[in-house]
């Protein structure tokens, strides 16, 4: 019997993309989004895209950190299916989200605070262990997971006592 190596990545990995994930949220803050970011990375690591949500500024519902990343990824690689890649995002991705990631063929998802109301890669619903879906991938959930929540609670509480307009 011979046994294969596995690829595993440190937690130090997850932690530093996903602050780079953070980063792309404080400029979504900044912008006065909802602070969600998200950064895709190749099976070597490196970055392929990074995203924050702009759903305001573009006018645009659609316009969700996740599926920003994904275009502007698929775009760089001229190729929609993102195989072999890992995407960070600081909140778990919506059903619209979970949709495009499956469709893109996204390996691994790794995420930080959990969304209760929208959450569709474990929590409100399940996509990424479907097994009547083509392509299953990989959750890990909770990275960073204190720092990825607080910024989303400042943001909304900073809403209820300064309303914008």
């Amino acid at each position: 019997m011979q046994f294969q190596k596995a690829v595993i990545y440190p937690i130090n990995v997850h932690v530093i993309m996903m602050n780079l994930a953070l980063s792309e949220a404080a400029s979504a803050f900044n912008e006065e989004e909802v602070p969600i970011g998200a950064v895709l990375i190749s099976e070597s690591g490196a970055v392929l895209a990074s995203a924050h949500n702009q759903t305001i500024s573009l006018s645009d519902p659609t316009a969700h950190a996740e599926i920003l990343a994904l275009r502007h990824a698929a775009k760089q690689i001229q190729n929609y299916r993102l195989l072999n890649t890992t995407l960070y995002v600081t909140v778990e991705p919506c059903m619209m989200c979970m949709g495009a990631i499956i469709h893109a063929r996204v390996s691994r998802l790794v995420y930080g605070a959990v969304d209760s109301k929208w959450g569709a890669a474990g929590s409100l619903y399940d996509l990424s262990a479907d097994n009547r879906l083509n392509h299953v991938l990989d959750v890990i959930h909770g990275v960073c997971e204190t720092e990825c929540r607080e910024i989303l609670q400042r943001f909304f509480r900073d809403r209820r006592y300064h309303p914008i307009g």
